[in-house]
């Protein structure tokens, strides 16, 4: 495998009432091509602001943060955009469909305004079979379970192929069963395609499902294991 983020001493401070607080506090961090990475931890510990900062929706107070020997910070507005759309797919526990479009139209969303090579709407019929919508297509998110709409914003993630997905707390809305669904097919997802799955989670039955688990407290990750062939972690 080879490196794709590595964060260094990063952290993120944010003012309130004129009081500094640190929401991640010496981050040190590297993420491989192609890895399944489960991020757990109490709420306030900073999962959230982690994979906000390396899907580059928010920066970080200082430290630094590379994807394949960039430096993000020194990137553009629009150079960040264009880094997103290539390299990103986002997945969170609000689904953010917008509510007048269609599921095809959804899934294509992300594409409005882009120039590609490939047919959009043929892809994301193709995506919206492989997340089992099929026959779904013209539907409203409001005529979807939260399931299925969960399923559709999976397949808008996929839609450019991109090299990793940051899934923040995706099964959190869904019952036992919608959420299993989804974490297999992230699953399926990344076996299959070899992106890379950062997964933040509060179930430890799905964080221990990853092959990389991260645990974070206060800010802080607290260690970084790794699954070896029999299933075990270890650091």
């Amino acid at each position: 495998m080879s490196l794709s983020f590595h964060c260094k001493n990063l952290e993120k401070n944010f003012t309130s009432d004129g009081v500094k607080h640190g929401a991640l506090l010496d981050i040190n961090l590297q993420a491989n091509d192609g890895e399944f990475i489960s991020i757990i931890g109490p709420s306030g510990s900073g999962k959230s602001t982690l994979l906000s900062i390396l899907g580059t929706l928010d920066t970080p107070s200082s430290g630094s943060l590379v994807f394949k020997d960039k430096h993000l910070k020194d990137l553009t507005a629009k150079e960040l955009s264009d880094f997103r759309f290539e390299n990103i797919g986002f997945i969170f526990q609000q689904f953010h469909l917008i509510p007048t479009l269609t599921t095809l139209e959804n899934v294509m969303s992300p594409l409005f305004g882009r120039k590609v090579r490939y047919d959009k709407k043929e892809r994301a019929l193709s995506l919206i079979n492989k997340v089992g919508l099929n026959g779904k297509e013209n539907s409203l998110p409001s005529q979807l379970s939260g399931g299925q709409q969960q399923r559709v914003a999976v397949a808008r993630a996929l839609i450019h192929e991109p090299k990793w997905l940051l899934a923040d707390e995706p099964t959190g809305n869904l019952d036992t069963e919608n959420g299993e669904i989804i974490f297999d097919l992230l699953y399926q997802l990344n076996k299959e395609k070899k992106c890379g799955v950062l997964f933040v989670t509060h179930d430890p039955l799905l964080a221990d499902r990853a092959d990389k688990k991260i645990e974070m407290k206060d800010g802080r990750i607290t260690s970084v294991l790794y699954k070896n062939k029999e299933g075990k972690f270890h650091a």
